[in-house]
């Protein structure tokens, strides 16, 4: 039986988790893709918490050129705050995503940012 799209990334997005952690001096980097926005957050999975989150909906982000330049954007301002916070290295989560497109500008935005994947 073939796999649906959805049952295709979450197969990918478990065997993708059972390697990436995120600790507090290294948190996880995750993404999530609609087909409108990109969203990204920096979790501790030890303690379970949100360090900082970023969204392409909020009011600093512009939504002026195309999806890839504001997912860059996205990656950029993430990776300010949590500079702010004094995280550095991070764990890049791709969700089951392929690693292009959007996915790539926004972990290209946050390496600019300052974050070490």
């Amino acid at each position: 039986m073939a796999l649906t799209k959805q049952d295709r990334r979450q197969r990918i997005r478990n065997r993708i988790r059972k390697i990436v952690s995120g600790t507090a001096d290294s948190p996880r980097l995750s993404v999530y893709r609609s087909n409108k926005e990109i969203y990204a957050q920096l979790i501790d999975d030890v303690s379970g918490k949100t360090l900082c989150a970023c969204s392409s909906r909020e009011k600093e982000i512009t939504t002026e050129g195309s999806k890839k330049d504001i997912a860059s954007l996205v990656g950029k301002t993430l990776a300010e705050k949590a500079v702010k916070l004094g995280v550095s290295k991070v764990s890049f989560d791709r969700a089951g995503y392929l690693y292009h497109g959007r996915v790539k500008s926004l972990a290209d935005g946050a390496r600019e940012g300052g974050l070490k994947f």
